[in-house]
């Protein structure tokens, strides 16, 4: 039997604790609890936006040292629910970041969008490993992220399924005999369907992926395959891969996650159900593995798979985003802040469904600096407000 008491000792933050990536892992850590014994992964903070009585519920059922909410309006409700348990409770942005800077082993972040990135980056500068569920702050801020790791002992062990797999097929090998990257993409609800019947697409039926149960921004990147070209992006800065050994193939089935491909002709392949608890508990037991609640894969059940190539003039987003790629500087910062407001603006109906890509396409052209290289975080954030007033513009005159 082996020891996995240095791993299960480990103690866990969960940043974004009541979105879907925040929900899997306290499911991971109930479940390693029932499975080796009510005092494993202890967590030291569980942060959330603004749904404080979620938040209240994981707390009493996880007990966390600290609960934090993000929306400051709802301090009272979140101290007076955890009122007689012992657990520290705070209230707004500095807090979350305060909270990525408790003394915990490994953080999880899951907050959604560029709104993770001074978190992520305080755990790294207190040598944490950090559990990389968020693409956006790697896309907004890639060359800050990785000038602050260089300077620390920090560990990134990436959660997006596609990047875990490539983590894992990765085997410590030299980049040099590496061919090539490909990261598979599910095509999401409008694989097959054609540009007419894109543009009349609700937001009812762009947040309905075939395979995932994934929030309402993601799903819709998804949707866009958007998604795929902020991986890309990602994984170029993460694996230190250029744009030239990228690439992205749809397979709707979701169950191989990505390929790596060396020089010798040989080609591994990570497969698993599409089921994010696999790729979190990868992460937090990183470099051992424990048990977990996942669906295991049964791949006569699952029959076929299949793969085809993405069609870029269908889904545009993606090939903006592949632009960024080769562009690089502060265009991949500009790309992924007018997504998230065209993307928001689509989803309280004031845009359409194709108007998404053609916002960003829009803010790119507009917004000043995406040929600079960022070297601070303030750049970074001062481009991120820039590229969301002028996409917000964009949407305006779109909407009008």
């Amino acid at each position: 039997m082996p020891d996995l008491g240095p791993v299960l000792e480990r103690r866990v933050t969960v940043l974004g604790s009541t979105g879907s990536i925040g929900v899997s892992t306290l499911s991971v850590i109930t479940h390693a609890r029932e499975v080796y014994g009510a005092e494993v992964l202890p967590v030291e903070a569980l942060t959330a936006n603004g749904n404080v009585d979620k938040l209240i519920e994981q707390a009493k059922a996880i007990r966390p040292r600290l609960a934090v909410i993000n929306d400051e309006s709802k301090y009272e409700a979140l101290k007076a629910g955890l009122a007689g348990t012992g657990i520290e409770t705070g209230a707004g942005r500095k807090a979350v970041i305060d909270a990525a800077g408790r003394p915990s082993d490994v953080v999880m972040v899951a907050i959604m969008g560029a709104a993770a990135l001074e978190p992520a980056l305080r755990a790294i500068a207190r040598d944490a490993t950090v559990a990389l569920a968020n693409k956006e702050c790697i896309v907004a801020a890639g060359p800050v992220f990785l000038k602050a790791l260089a300077k620390s002992k920090a560990k990134v062990v990436p959660v997006d399924s596609e990047h875990n797999a490539v983590f894992q097929c990765l085997c410590a090998a030299d980049p040099e005999e590496i061919e090539k990257v490909t990261l598979t993409a599910s095509g999401g609800p409008f694989r097959t369907w054609t540009l007419e019947q894109m543009r009349a697409a609700t937001p009812a039926q762009a947040v309905a992926h075939p395979n995932w149960s994934m929030g309402a921004k993601i799903s819709v990147d998804s949707a866009t395959m958007m998604n795929k070209g902020l991986e890309l992006i990602e994984a170029h800065f993460l694996f230190a891969m250029p744009a030239s050994k990228l690439g992205a193939v749809i397979h709707p089935q979701s169950i191989v996650h990505a390929l790596v491909t060396y020089q010798d002709g040989t080609t591994l392949a990570h497969l698993s159900s599409p089921d994010m608890r696999t790729p979190i508990v990868h992460a937090l037991a990183w470099p051992r593995r424990i048990s977990s609640p996942s669906r295991k894969l049964d791949l006569a059940a699952a029959g076929t798979l299949t793969f085809e190539a993405p069609d870029l003039e269908r889904f545009r987003s993606l090939k903006i985003a592949l632009g960024c790629l080769d562009r690089g500087c502060m265009s991949p910062t500009i790309l992924n802040a007018a997504n998230e407001v065209a993307v928001d603006c689509f989803l309280h109906e004031k845009i359409g469904f194709l108007d998404i890509a053609a916002v960003v396409e829009a803010t790119l052209d507009e917004c000043p600096g995406a040929g600079t290289e960022p070297e601070t975080v303030d750049e970074v954030l001062d481009t991120d407000r820039q590229a969301r007033e002028i996409a917000r513009a964009v949407c305006g005159r779109r909407q009008g």
